[in-house]
């Protein structure tokens, strides 16, 4: 499969001294991005300035030792702006998913499409040229005077004559050269406005054109969307969580996976740290001390605080994405929450995934949002998350983005016993079982408990059992491999539950080439068993130093030419 391109746009804000580069593959997302991107460090900075100028205000204050009664009603005004502000900032943090509820409609794609006009008009008309009056010959300012002395002496009238004659050729090169003139202003003019004229037609046809090409890369992604093409409803879902409105806190960032075949869909949304819940409670102005005081919460009240807009924001993420799938593409969504911190243990950055919750779009849309308590909405969908989401305690996530691998087809340098070419989902299924045996041979060795592969001695749906001495996370453990290039059926999780069960072990491991559906992580959800999909095993193999490659197609149509050539 060809490598999709990848975009990126660099994003940087000089007063905040912050950058960023927004990356993703398609063009129209990133864009999308960025300048959510700068939307919000725009928003930031102007609040520091606010902070700053308030700041410099209230030390103004402060330095006057005889405040007067009006200024001290102004200080008064000032302390309740502020505590409107900070009231503002803790309702919006407070009603992330009441703010979901009010907009109970789907996103469409019409917001995506470009309709506007250049913004620039165009050059303005030039006015017509004023022409001057040509001066006749017999207009009556050139006409002599025709009197008594005249007639009685005809030099006079001569003269006369010759003057006007004289004073009608002056007028008249003047006209002509201001004339001239005027014809050679307007000529300029002329050229200058047809210049710009055109500066402004291809600016406006480029702006045209750019629109045009923007359109119909919305209408091509619509078209691949409703086509059910994976990277496309990836590109859609990223587009509606990035359409969201929340507090400025939140980073909006999402990393998403789609499998077509199966409806099943992961994200992992960027969630706030718990120290950017507003502290601010209110600001009172202490006349005593001519001075401003600010009243902060109390640390368990903004721990109350952040976790109850976690669970909102888990609730808002699914109810968004559920409300916008017009194609019913989604048949099983699982939402990750994860949070980049400060360790206050070790004073180091920190990474947790802390909330996991899945469930299907029938599950969901019976849920009356309007009346819920959202983290007891969330523990009805079984969701996991630690008891205090403010200690930024860590949760193994439901289900595992795939980052690495695109439709589990990868091209990678040969290493070990697997080369870059082997596609494990086309070797023999003995090879693929002593394969599976050895990888997790190699995994459990990793963690320090005595553990030995053994192959099963009967045949009871057992490729091989761990046996790890570890007393708390060891015990028994069945693992069964399936080569398959098609959707493994929830049957074949049910066949594992049961092997689990009659041997007695602790747990159980399902590895498989191919895809889990829906229903076969819905039962597996509360049981002791583990789900390895094709993406997941070439994960583990690399990282055992065994790179390889899974295309399901392919191994499909060599199965078909094995079996015509059997024939």
């Amino acid at each position: 499969m060809a490598r999709r391109s990848t975009y990126y746009i660099d994003v940087q804000h000089s007063g905040l001294g912050k950058f960023r580069r927004v990356t993703g593959a398609d063009k129209y997302v990133v864009e999308q991005k960025a300048a959510e991107q700068r939307r919000i460090w725009d928003d930031q900075w102007e609040r520091r300035a606010e902070v700053d100028r308030a700041r410099v205000a209230r030390s103004a204050v402060s330095a006057q030792r005889a405040a007067t009664k009006a200024e001290r009603e102004a200080n008064k005004q000032e302390a309740a702006r502020r505590t409107a502000l900070a009231e503002r900032d803790l309702r919006d943090f407070q009603s992330v998913l009441s703010h979901s509820l009010s907009e109970r409609e789907a996103q469409d794609w019409s917001p995506l499409y470009r309709r506007e006009n250049y913004a620039i008009a165009p050059p303005a008309q030039l006015a017509p040229v004023k022409n001057v009056r040509e001066p006749l010959r017999s207009d009556a300012e050139f006409q002599p005077i025709r009197d008594f002395w005249s007639w009685l002496l005809p030099f006079v009238g001569e003269r006369r004559e010759a003057a006007m004659q004289e004073a009608f050729a002056s007028a008249h090169s003047n006209w002509k050269s201001q004339d001239n003139d005027a014809k050679e202003q307007f000529r300029r003019a002329l050229a200058s406005h047809q210049a710009a004229l055109t500066v402004w037609q291809d600016a406006n046809r480029k702006f045209e054109d750019e629109r045009e090409a923007h359109n119909a890369a919305i209408e091509s992604l619509r078209s691949r969307y409703t086509a059910l093409d994976r990277q496309a409803v990836i590109d859609w879902t990223a587009n509606i969580l990035l359409r969201s409105t929340y507090p400025d806190a939140f980073p909006k960032e999402s990393a998403i996976d789609f499998i077509a075949e199966t409806g099943v869909m992961i994200v992992d949304y960027e969630l706030p740290a718990v120290n950017d819940v507003p502290d601010l409670k209110a600001v009172r102005y202490v006349q005593a001390r001519d001075a401003f005081e600010e009243v902060s919460l109390k640390d368990g009240d903004i721990a109350s605080i952040y976790e109850d807009a976690i669970y909102q924001t888990c609730l808002r993420a699914l109810d968004e994405i559920f409300k916008s799938d017009e194609i019913g593409a989604i048949k099983s969504l699982t939402f990750n929450g994860w949070v980049d911190f400060v360790d206050r243990s070790t004073g180091k950055p920190a990474r947790s995934c802390i909330v996991s919750v899945q469930t299907r779009p029938d599950q969901f849309r019976a849920i009356n949002l309007s009346a819920v308590d959202p983290k007891s909405c969330f523990r009805a969908l079984k969701g996991v998350g630690s008891s205090k989401l403010a200690g930024m305690a860590s949760v193994v996530p439901i289900l595992r983005l795939n980052r690495d691998d695109e439709r589990f087809i990868a091209s990678h340098d040969a290493i070990g016993a697997v080369g870059e070419e082997t596609n494990i989902a086309a070797i023999p299924w003995e090879e693929f079982e002593f394969l599976v045996r050895d990888i997790f041979e190699k995994e459990f060795s990793t963690k320090g408990s005595e553990v030995k592969i053994t192959r099963a001695s009967r045949d009871r749906g057992v490729d091989a059992v761990a046996f790890d001495s570890n007393p708390i996370h060891g015990g028994k453990i069945v693992i069964q491999a399936k080569r398959y290039t098609n959707t493994v059926d929830v049957s074949a999780v049910r066949d594992l539950y049961g092997t689990v069960i009659n041997e007695g072990a602790n747990r159980g491991i399902l590895v498989t080439t191919s895809h889990y559906g829906p229903d076969a992580y819905e039962f597996a959800k509360d049981k002791p068993l583990t789900l390895l999909d094709g993406g997941n095993l070439l994960s583990l193999l690399e990282r055992h130093g065994h790179r390889a490659r899974i295309d399901l197609d392919e191994a499909k149509r060599l199965a078909i030419d094995r079996s015509a050539a059997g024939r």
